[in-house]
């Protein structure tokens, strides 16, 4: 199938790298007025809301000092001068960091034109310009006076061209300044009638750059017309802003067309509108800075354009290119394969895109051989001609194409649904046959000098492939065990090695052993999680690339050894912006590298790709104190701080405004920390709760790949709180001393009142042990005592008992005598039973029962007697008895009397002791 091309086309401008700023990222108004730069590279607004600083990494807004828009700014010298209604002055930086302000038109207040803006101001020498459109008020910085240059209707805007002082008043003419008079130097009709921007020094003569009526040039004071090289495209525009560039080029700001960047001769090199990248069509100003960026003030946003970046970008906003997965450069034209399709531009012009006709797809490779251009499609293999193209393969999708060893007239192409060969017959090439056996997707192949084909497959890992000698089919096939399989891996052949990459690392493969080997050199590139995709890239110059979280990686053949010298390029994937797992990049010129983005794509020149150096700037340091309004220190002093100012913030920057050059921090603070920290973007750091002592903060900053150019330092104490200085300790010393002579000599006094109280208390003890050592001895006494009671007790009971054996004995033999005297009537047993009478008498017996009874207890008779006078002898005689706990049986034959006589008594001695009827008798009579 054989397609004529190209039928549409999409207009194609390379662009150097635009940093946008919106009013809400700066923090001010959206209109910026004028521009200027400090000997520190920061940069400066004129800004609707007052003066705006940014610094390469924070935005500060002075506010107007009256309020009003500040419409001009211009450093000079160590101040910053600024404009606004009714009001100038200048701005100079305090050792903390911040500006302060100083007006200088409060001295000629009365002076002052009513209703008037400052919008320029320019210096030469000692003096300051200050413009109004109806004035120019001339400062003389050394002796602080006043000059007026006035009396002109309409001072449209005044300038400086080598050490020359212009202004054009509207309606005049062209005026110099020469001893502080107006000189008119120029009253040509198109110099009154109009307006002009700027003015250029070109060559022995000026240039007039107007607002709409294009360019004149006055040399030997004659006016005529001057026409750049691209005028007929710029004379419809009008002019707001102007600049002649560091280059000898010309930028041109519009009002609602953007910016036109010029070469020296006036030819466009740039026109960047809004569609194109810029924040605004309307730019208000224009500044080129140390670094020749090239600073826009617009009407809503400010934007920085890196014009010496070695990167220039097109970005695709249409959606007509789509994503780049591919792009070569074959013979004169430069070719970008895409989801859309295949395009296509001139290489040696800035020229459009072209769309090739019947590509409509998906774009997965281009690939160049034997001076023909094959493209990998969705729908197969396109073979593409200078104004046709054919299809010559349409099986299945096409991923990639390789050479086949030793057969130059063979190609192989891995394709949805395995492995085929294209074959070239005659001039032309033609689809030869599917290599049979093996079905797998193969997107990443290489053939090794073995000719054993290599398939990378994300699902599956590495596959070798045995090919039939005739690449017909397939003997056989395994998947090696390493290296593993995972996401957005790839393949690629360098220097006759074959290379794998994945998450794990980067292999290649051992030609003798056929096993891919970690290679740890190539594999650090992966190190802190740098890793978003394998994806390798082998360009025409013998560079292999990759693409990391952080860089743009390519690798070249080492000067000594095998390894492979890794050179990288500051370029984060999230402004490369390519499509994971598809990276690519293409060599189109000797320098410029071709890399492909989502939304478009971008050129990089390495000859050109060179970091210019910056010093690290200590902006700010403020402390901050519990539940009170910081405070910022000078910069200028060692840093004195109280015990409780230990909280502090440092704010650094590096002014450098390129967009794909990064910057990294790294600081240490010796007193806290004697290392250095990792390398951070942040451009501040927060130290809390610091301890009293001496401390040095120091940081440094990396821009790129660079090596630090040098070291700020800040030293600064914090003070101990009062009760921890020498002083608090020398009086606590001090204190101590007097409380421990006290202390001492209250624990003297302690120790020898204890002392007196220890021998008073021996003493006492020595007492108490005398008592009872003689409450010990009358125990013993009292025991002693008691048992001589108790002997005598014993004693009278065993002399009782014996006369109540006695007296029983005697009874019973008085009963058998009676007896027998009955019996025998005799007068001798009589006589017997009288003597025996005799003996048991009751007086005898008790006279010797109360004898021992008193011996034993003396008292006892008397107290019962004292106790109850009304008791008889023979209640006496009871009570001796019961205190002896005699039985009633036992007390009986004592009284001679039967035992229910003794009850009776009993009873009777109860009632005369008054018991009750619950006491007992024993028991009271023992308790006496």
């Amino acid at each position: 199938m054989i397609i004529v091309l190209f039928v549409f086309h999409l207009s194609a401008q390379e662009l150097p790298p635009i940093v946008r700023y919106g009013s809400t990222v700066y923090g001010a108004g959206n209109q910026n007025w004028m521009i200027t730069q400090d000997n520190n590279q920061f940069v400066y607004f004129a800004n609707n809301e007052g003066l705006l600083e940014f610094n390469g990494s924070n935005w500060t807004l002075y506010a107007s000092p009256n309020e009003t828009i500040i419409r001009s700014v211009k450093v000079v010298g160590n101040r910053i001068y600024t404009g606004c209604y009714m009001e100038f002055g200048f701005w100079k930086r305090e050792t903390n960091g911040t500006l302060k302000y100083t007006s200088l038109s409060q001295r000629i207040k009365n002076k002052l034109i009513e209703d008037e803006h400052f919008w320029n101001i320019i210096n030469l020498d000692q003096w300051v310009l200050f413009q109004s459109f109806n004035r120019i008020y001339v400062y003389n910085t050394k002796d602080n006076s006043f000059q007026f240059i006035d009396k002109h209707p309409y001072i449209f805007r005044c300038y400086k061209i080598n050490n020359s002082i212009y202004f054009q008043a509207i309606g005049e003419g062209l005026y110099e300044v020469v001893n502080g008079k107006s000189v008119l130097v120029c009253d040509d009709d198109a110099i009154k009638r109009n307006r002009i921007v700027e003015i250029y020094k070109h060559k022995d003569g000026l240039l007039f750059q107007t607002e709409r009526a294009g360019v004149f040039k006055f040399e030997d004071n004659t006016l005529t017309p001057f026409y750049f090289e691209s005028d007929n495209e710029l004379r419809p525009n009008s002019i707001f802003s102007a600049k002649m560039l560091s280059d000898g080029g010309f930028a041109l700001g519009t009002i609602s067309n953007g910016i036109y960047i010029l070469d020296k001769l006036g030819k466009i090199r740039y026109h960047i509108t809004q569609n194109s990248g810029l924040s605004n069509n309307t730019v208000l100003s224009i500044n080129e800075d140390a670094d020749n960026n090239l600073w826009l003030g617009l009407d809503n946003g400010i934007d920085c354009i890196n014009l010496q970046s070695p990167i220039k970008s097109y970005k695709d906003d249409s959606g007509f290119l789509g994503t780049v997965y591919a792009s070569i450069k074959f013979k004169d034209r430069i070719y970008i394969g895409t989801n859309q399709g295949l395009f296509y531009k001139s290489a040696l012009t800035n020229d459009t895109f072209h769309f090739v006709a019947g590509t409509k797809g998906q774009v997965w490779t281009l690939f160049e051989f034997d001076n023909q251009l094959f493209c990998g499609h969705d729908l197969g293999t396109f073979l593409i001609g200078a104004n046709d193209i054919r299809l010559i393969y349409k099986e299945s999708g096409t991923w990639k194409f390789n050479r086949v060893p030793g057969h130059s007239n063979l190609i192989l192409q891995g394709n949805y649904n395995g492995l085929s060969i294209l074959e070239k017959e005659g001039n032309s090439w033609v689809f030869k046959n599917k290599m049979q056996g093996f079905d797998i997707s193969s997107r990443y192949f290489e053939i090794s000098n073995k000719n054993q084909i290599y398939v990378g497959h994300e699902y599956k890992g590495v596959i070798k492939v045995s090919p039939a000698n005739d690449f017909s089919k397939v003997n056989a096939f395994h998947i090696l065990p390493t290296p593993h399989k995972g996401k957005h891996i790839s393949l690629a052949q360098y220097n006759g090695v074959i290379y794998f990459a994945g998450r794990e690392g980067i292999f290649k493969l051992n030609n003798k052993t056929d096993i891919f080997e970690k290679d740890q050199h190539l594999s650090s590139v992966f190190k802190n999680n740098e890793y978003i995709s394998g994806k390798l890239n082998v360009d025409k110059s013998n560079k292999m690339w990759l693409f990391t979280k952080s860089y743009l990686y390519y690798l070249t053949s080492g000067n000594f050894n095998a390894d492979l010298k890794k050179h990288k390029i500051p370029i984060p994937f999230s402004i490369t912006n390519p499509m994971i797992g598809y990276e690519n990049i293409t060599q189109i010129s000797d320098g410029e590298y071709l890399v492909g983005k989502t939304d478009g794509y971008f050129i990089i020149n390495l000859a050109d790709f060179k970091v210019k150096s910056h010093n690290i700037i200590l902006t700010n340091i403020s402390v901050n104190k519990l539940n009170e309004r910081g405070f910022d220190l000078s910069m200028t002093d060692t840093g004195e701080l109280q015990h409780d100012e230990n909280n502090l913030v440092f704010n650094y920057t590096v002014p450098q405004y390129n967009r794909f050059i990064d910057v990294e921090y790294q600081y240490m603070l010796e007193g806290q920390q004697g290392q250095w920290s990792d390398w951070s973007a942040k451009s501040s750091v927060n130290f809390k709760n610091l301890e009293p002592g001496e401390y040095t903060f120091k940081v440094r900053a990396k821009i790129a790949n660079s090596s630090p150019e040098n070291t700020v330092e800040y030293k600064f104490t914090i003070e101990k709180p009062w009760y921890a200085t020498n002083l608090a300790w020398f009086i606590y010393l001090f204190l101590f001393v007097i409380m421990a002579y006290y202390v001492n000599k209250a624990y003297k006094n302690y120790y020898r009142k204890q002392e007196e109280k220890l021998i008073e208390e021996n003493n006492l003890l020595l007492e108490i042990a005398a008592l009872e050592n003689e409450q010990q001895l009358m125990k013993l006494r009292n025991e002693q005592l008691s048992q001589d009671v108790d002997a005598k007790n014993r004693e009278l009971a065993v002399s009782t008992m014996s006369l109540i054996k006695k007296n029983e004995l005697l009874n019973i033999i008085k009963e058998d005598l009676k007896k027998s005297a009955e019996e025998n009537s005799g007068r001798s047993i009589k006589s017997v039973i009288s003597t025996i009478n005799r003996n048991i008498t009751e007086d005898d017996s008790w006279n010797v029962f109360k004898e021992a009874f008193d011996n034993a207890d003396k008292d006892f008779l008397k107290k019962i007697k004292a106790a109850h006078p009304s008791l008889t002898p023979s209640d006496l005689k009871l009570c001796a008895y019961l205190r002896l706990n005699l039985s009633s049986k036992e007390i009986a034959p004592m009284l001679n009397i039967s035992i229910r006589s003794v009850e009776i008594k009993r009873y009777r001695l109860r009632k005369k002791l008054n018991l009750l009827h619950d006491d007992g008798l024993v028991n009271y009579i023992l308790s006496i």
